[in-house]
């Protein structure tokens, strides 16, 4: 399966000149970074590169094919590819069993399985590689900023969520591997994905998106196995939005209660929206592993400490009763107003300084396994130097950041995010990502 993340050669099927159909804007996106080729029957120059008219006519061997042309062409041109031994395709081409067309991706079926070939889609996005380059979303780039390369991969039965999800996770500086958008999946499934990414040594995290699965049973045999974390919203969980995937993927969604259960017997986390998917993701992949469940909260306002042991007490959240070293330690080196306990209240008129010692002391004490660390960035004396006083303490115990405000407290939890930090702007997302981690 590697030759659709790093293909030495690629064609691509159906691009014309005009730079807003769909094989113009794949070609673009791949043409640069991988030896690529256009075909069209009447073009002979795209981009400055040389078009052939068919894919017999490409003398060199083709890794992948990617295929944007109207669904009534696709199988003959599977059959040309087979013929010419291509054995990876991407069919990004709508119009099969999604909109009830069953004999045609019966046809498209039989001819992949004829000619032993791997195929993603048809009615798909395809794939974008974070490592590689490799590109063959048919979304332009100043409409749809792909993210940095980091990792975590995401599986998608809708080229629509995945893309939205793509330009959220750019917007939001998070590290991505690969991003595989199936569509009807003919024949290869979410499952052979979920094999692939196992494998892939870029992956850290796996999330996913699906209507419906093919192989349930298989589906959970492989799950189990896997020892990354696999994060999965499911669509089609509602009575009318089951209905929705027919027409959409062309898939059963089946009862999202069996489905539930069946992936919590797996393992796998199971998220209530798109939003917790990557708030889940961000903490797999930007923290160390806990050592165990018991969490301390530490904040510079009182109320907001409140708050958050508020959503910890409501989803039963461990909290960490700090040793008495560390209270000794405190009470003698930080003033009498601050609250040793959990929440621990450094006050609004805490330095950059006393967090550090507080985080220090606290990283160091084996009764606390996890942190909470809210920082309310408009209190007078604490500056951008608190990111470098954090940043210190990462990757020894999983240190989550807590952070209301405006511009200037954007600007900064992106530094603190660029450090490795993961930041969250209100508890109950925090508590509810943190629970599912460390479930």
């Amino acid at each position: 399966m590697q030759n659709f993340f790093t293909p030495k050669s690629i064609a691509v099927i159906g691009v014309s000149q005009d730079t807003k159909k769909v094989g113009h804007i794949i070609f673009k996106n791949i043409y640069k970074k991988f030896k690529s080729y256009p075909v069209h029957p009447t073009e002979r120059n795209i981009l400055g590169e040389k078009a052939y008219a068919r894919i017999e006519d490409i003398p060199q061997h083709i890794d992948l094919v990617i295929i944007a042309i109207p669904a009534k062409f696709v199988v003959r041109i599977v059959r040309d590819c087979g013929r010419k031994g291509i054995n990876h395709c991407i069919i990004v081409s709508s119009g099969f069993k999604e909109i009830g067309n069953e004999i045609l991706e019966y046809e498209l079926a039989k001819a992949l399985d004829e000619y032993n070939m791997k195929c993603i889609g048809p009615n798909c996005l395809g794939v974008f590689d974070a490592h590689s380059g490799l590109d063959s979303l048919f979304l332009p780039v100043k409409k749809l900023t792909r993210p940095k390369a980091g990792g975590i991969s995401f599986i998608s039965q809708s080229g629509a969520v995945g893309s939205a999800v793509l330009d959220l996770l750019a917007d939001e500086h998070l590290g991505f591997a690969k991003f595989i958008s199936y569509g009807n999946g003919t024949n290869l499934s979410e499952t052979d994905f979920l094999e692939y990414l196992e494998k892939d040594s870029q992956t850290k995290v796996i999330c996913m998106y699906i209507e419906s699965i093919h192989d349930g049973r298989k589906f959970m045999a492989v799950a189990k196995k896997i020892k990354k974390p696999i994060i999965i919203l499911k669509g089609g969980r509602s009575q009318q939005g089951a209905k929705a995937t027919l027409s959409h993927t062309g898939s059963l969604a089946g009862s999202y209660e069996i489905y539930k259960g069946a992936f919590e017997q797996s393992g796998v986390i199971v998220s209530e929206s798109l939003e917790e998917v990557f708030h889940i993701a961000k903490l797999c992949e930007m923290l160390p592993k806990a050592k165990g469940k018991r969490v301390q909260v530490i904040t510079n306002g009182g109320g907001y400490g409140i708050l958050t042991i508020d959503e910890c007490e409501a989803q039963k959240i461990s909290l960490a009763k700090m040793s008495q070293h560390t209270r000794n330690f405190l009470k003698h080196h930080v003033p009498k107003i601050v609250t040793i306990a959990n929440p621990m209240d450094l006050v609004g008129d805490t330095t950059n300084e006393r967090y550090g010692l507080a985080l220090k002391m606290c990283i160091d004490d084996k009764n606390i396994d996890v942190i909470l660390l809210i920082i309310l960035h408009q209190t007078p004396l604490i500056d951008e130097n608190i990111v470098e006083v954090v940043r210190k303490h990462a990757g020894k115990k999983p240190i989550i950041v807590i952070s209301t405000g405006g511009e200037q407290t954007k600007i900064l939890s992106r530094k603190f995010e660029e450090a490795r930090v993961p930041v969250f702007s209100f508890p109950k997302d925090a508590v509810s990502a943190l629970k599912k981690w460390l479930e």
